[in-house]
């Protein structure tokens, strides 16, 4: 592990001093880019107006025209968090603007596959819906939009995923990623493309005089759910990101937030008061995730948009038992695919450029949780796979990958499409996560073009192992409150939490639950307690570590101690 240290430009560092800005924040804020108040303004205000993101307008129109002749419509959701918030938005966001005809359909993950197909199409229009609405999928659903304007429904694409060759050809398409779109933001979650076309729509029909500026639906109200997604997904919290975000929370910790957020929160052992992006990607959503994976998205969307807090509770405690259930899968099955991982190389040797994971008893539903760890263990791009289990289909494999910085997983599955047309029969995704499937009796063929790819783009760099860090911590900032100020901001994908990096002196250290090592450690001449969660190899006296800060508590004292992520090589 490289630890290396990032640079703060001071002008910017002193812009935002002036600005009132803490000094310690300051610092953080201009090691990540930004430049001057302005970027820190959260407010609705600053958000990006609709009118830029290319498709809103005509989509507005589409479902002002649908919902004033009282057409009946039907979102097609997706099955993961992003999919579910995204979902949830449309169907209050679509309530609260006039439509009285409304409902949903979200594919089963073993049954259907990923986004919009001829059969869920065929399934819309049996439901006498007639407008289609897509929500995080459909932009690579060439097929199925094509059968659903066969069938006679109109079509909305919105969707944030990268497109294929040609686009579908729905009525409209909403996606930062499209050809030709000039929204500033291309990092936008499905859920922010669902609740950008509702600004779009309110504003439409504000010029229809159906609402005036004085009696429109309040929007914001939304933005807790958009928040939830947007962090979840882990799309790159860019300027706008972060003020959906900022403004998400801030509903939250009021209060102001949907009944089965709230028991979602319970659940979890959080407090919604002082919640943080954190909860959001750690808590809230892998038990919405966990749905999708293992059962049946019905359930997370049920409790998204239900208003009834006992149902809101009970949904809430069964997302929470399938999420046990998912972590217990993950574990057997992360143990098993490590050492298949790990088999592929000798002990001492680099791992192979790419890695690919197959056992006929994984479950489709953890594959991504489980490359994702894989990932993490060796720094490689990842793909682990698992038979499919829909009938008629059980000799196809159906993976998710998760990749390192510097390897853009959509592409390199696009150029291996190319180079070996037929052995993909499906693909799609983003630069760090991607998904494909396959024939199984293809999967050699399938590793070996993969590694083919990657050995042409990773280099030397590419392949080392690096942390970004904040450098040294002064001595003045070892407080708890400090803990609170900083986990009150936004951060996540993109605008790193604030990681510290010096050398310490290790004091003490034992392990804890067999798993854990804790720690004393001297931080420029006083002590503080440390932790390493997953490490059990001692630590010698002095060593550069990595760490960030954090709150612990017992029997209600709050103690300041030092979250290790890693020690730099040689240390």
């Amino acid at each position: 592990m490289k630890i290396q240290v990032r640079d703060v430009p001071p002008r910017a560092v002193w812009a935002l001093e002036q600005g009132g800005v803490h000094p310690l924040l300051a610092r953080l804020y201009a090691a990540r880019g930004v430049q001057g108040m302005d970027e820190l303004d959260d407010g609705l205000g600053r958000l990006l107006p609709p009118e830029s993101l290319l498709g809103a307008a005509p989509a507005a129109r589409l479902l002002a025209d649908a919902i004033a002749s009282g057409r009946r419509l039907c979102i097609v959701a997706d099955y993961d968090c992003d999919g579910a918030t995204a979902c949830a938005v449309g169907m209050r966001g679509l309530r609260l603007l006039g439509a009285t005809q409304l409902g949903y359909l979200v594919p089963d993950r073993v049954v259907d596959g990923y986004g919009l197909t001829a059969p869920i199409a065929r399934r819309v229009k049996d439901s006498g819906a007639e407008v289609l609405i897509t929500v995080d999928n459909g932009i690579a659903s060439v097929e199925g939009v094509a059968e659903a304007r066969r069938l006679g429904l109109q079509v909305l694409v919105t969707d944030h995923h990268l497109p294929g060759p040609g686009l579908p050809d729905a009525d409209v398409i909403v996606n930062p990623n499209q050809p030709g779109c000039n929204f500033e933001s291309k990092s936008l979650a499905g859920v922010g493309v669902m609740f950008y076309v509702l600004l779009a729509l309110r504003s439409e029909l504000r010029q229809r005089g159906v609402f005036t500026p004085a009696n429109q639906p309040r929007l914001d109200a939304l933005l807790p759910l958009v928040a939830l997604g947007t962090v979840a997904d882990v799309v790159r919290l860019d300027a706008n990101n972060r003020r959906l975000v900022a403004q998400g929370l801030k509903r939250v910790r009021a209060g102001a937030l949907p009944a089965g957020m709230r028991s979602l929160f319970t659940v979890a052992g959080r407090r919604s008061a002082v919640a943080t992006t954190f909860d959001f990607g750690f808590a809230l959503g892998p038990r919405i995730n966990a749905a999708g994976r293992l059962s049946d998205m019905t359930l997370g969307i049920e409790c998204l948009i239900t208003d009834d807090p006992a149902r809101a509770d009970e949904l809430a405690a069964t997302l929470d038992g399938i999420n046990r259930n998912r972590r217990e899968i993950e574990g057997d099955m992360r143990e098993l695919a490590m050492q298949i991982a790990e088999s592929l190389f000798e002990e001492g040797e680099e791992p192979p450029p790419a890695i690919c994971v197959f056992d006929p008893d994984f479950h489709e539903g953890v594959v991504g949780i489980v490359a994702s760890r894989i990932k993490d263990r060796l720094h490689r791009p990842t793909f682990v796979f698992a038979a499919s289990q829909a009938p008629g289909k059980e000799h196809e494999l159906k993976g998710s990958g998760r990749s390192i910085p510097g390897f853009h997983l959509r592409d390199a599955l696009d150029l291996v499409a190319k180079r070996h047309p037929g052995l993909l029969l499906r693909f799609g995704g983003h630069a760090m996560a991607a998904g494909c499937t396959l024939d199984e009796e293809n999967l050699e063929q399938f590793e070996q073009a993969l590694s083919e790819v990657a050995q042409e783009w990773l280099d030397a760099a590419t392949l080392q192992r690096r942390l970004d860090t904040d450098g040294a911590l002064a001595p003045a900032y070892l407080r708890i409150d400090l803990v609170d100020t900083l986990q009150r901001e936004v951060w996540g994908q993109g605008f790193a939490p604030p990681t510290f990096s010096e050398e310490l002196e290790v004091l003490s250290q034992r392990l804890v639950g067999e798993k854990h090592l804790a720690l004393k450690l001297k931080h420029k001449g006083q002590p503080v307690d440390g932790i390493w969660f997953g490490r059990t190899e001692p630590l010698p006296r002095r060593v550069v570590l990595a760490f960030r800060l954090d709150a612990d508590e017992w029997q209600g004292v709050r103690r300041l101690r030092f979250l290790v992520e890693a020690a730099a090589e040689g240390g």
